[in-house]
């Protein structure tokens, strides 16, 4: 896809290390293979030394990858000391300890912290809450941030767009759909997308009523009221965000209705369903969820994911580290 062709562009010669903490599962792997041989991002995998190399030799990669054992690694003692420190009494030594050598998202978490990598992708066989816990106790969202959120780049053909929140935000008020908006809108123009942003509903400029249609009416216009530099819209539904006919007819005038790039829907179940749905029905292919408002990146993989999954997702994570450098 000619998006990925650009974001490996632009990565080149910038040196980003990108963490993969799942090092030993297969999709990881072949993931780490192409990555090594088709970009200029180093994927750090995390697991059995050997295990891995031995594996990477086989399929013809002796160089470009680094593997850190947790059970073997040089600065594990500082590494408890700073995770305790930044935990700030909500976890013990021991406990820090046991988290970094039980569990690859804390470590892999930690190595973002500490500057060691530039980013993390995890997930192919972690649940969501696992790799994004640790992000949340340890990175943080970004000054300002709120809540972290959850998008998809959707891409067939020529075509692009970005869902929020598909993964996250159960069912976000009105301040935390505004900031969802906002924060689609830079990761829209990462990926060369114009943002004009539609809020979602069931509703079109007052065709409905209901508390959800009073939600998205009242995030619009907080979104507006902070950011009157970006094409935001709303309360729309699908048809009228998306197709310039029926928006001549249920929302004249609207800088957005019949152009949206980027759709904010008004719960995590509505975003989650239409993103499978474009998926399967639709043929477009869904990259994500890219986690939006965290100081450094860390991105998490579908447990279905495949090694071209991975491949796309490191590749956006390695952009995003390198945007905020």
């Amino acid at each position: 896809m000619e998006v990925f062709e650009k974001l490996k562009s632009s990565l080149v010669g910038r040196n980003a290390r990108i963490v993969l903490p799942e090092g030993e599962e297969p999709r990881i792997l072949q993931a780490a293979k192409r990555i090594v041989k088709e970009s200029d991002v180093t994927p750090v995998l995390l697991g059995n030394t050997e295990k891995i190399s031995i594996y990477l030799e086989i399929e013809g990669v002796t160089e470009g990858f680094e593997v850190i054992d947790p059970h073997h690694y040089d600065g594990f003692e500082e590494m408890v000391a700073a995770l305790v420190e930044r935990r700030k009494g909500k976890m013990t030594e021991e406990e820090a300890r046991q988290a970094l050598l039980e569990d690859v998202n804390y470590f892999g978490v930690m190595l973002v912290y500490l500057g060691l990598v530039d980013g993390m992708v995890s997930g192919a066989i972690h649940s969501t809450a696992s790799t994004v816990r640790p992000a949340l106790q340890i990175i943080k969202t970004q000054p300002g941030v709120k809540r972290t959120s959850g998008a998809f780049l959707m891409v067939r053909g020529d075509e692009r767009y970005l869902f929020a929140d598909c993964a996250i935000n159960i069912n976000p008020d009105a301040e935390g759909l505004a900031e969802i908006a906002i924060n689609s809108a830079s990761t829209a123009k990462m990926f060369g997308i114009d943002p004009h942003i539609a809020m979602l509903s069931y509703s079109t400029k007052g065709s409905g009523f209901g508390e959800g249609v009073d939600k998205v009416v009242e995030a619009t216009k907080i979104a507006q009221e902070l950011r009157p530099d970006l094409d935001i819209d709303g309360e729309l539904q699908f048809d009228a965000a998306f197709v310039p006919e029926i928006a001549a007819l249920k929302a004249p005038g609207s800088k957005v209705a019949g152009k949206a790039t980027v759709f904010v829907f008004p719960s995590i179940e509505a975003g989650n369903i239409s993103y499978k749905m474009a998926e399967r029905f639709g043929g477009f292919a869904a990259v994500g969820p890219v986690l939006q408002g965290l100081n450094k990146p860390v991105n998490d993989l579908s447990r279905g994911c495949n090694a071209d999954d991975v491949f796309k997702l490191t590749l956006i994570t390695a952009s995003q580290a390198k945007q905020e450098a």
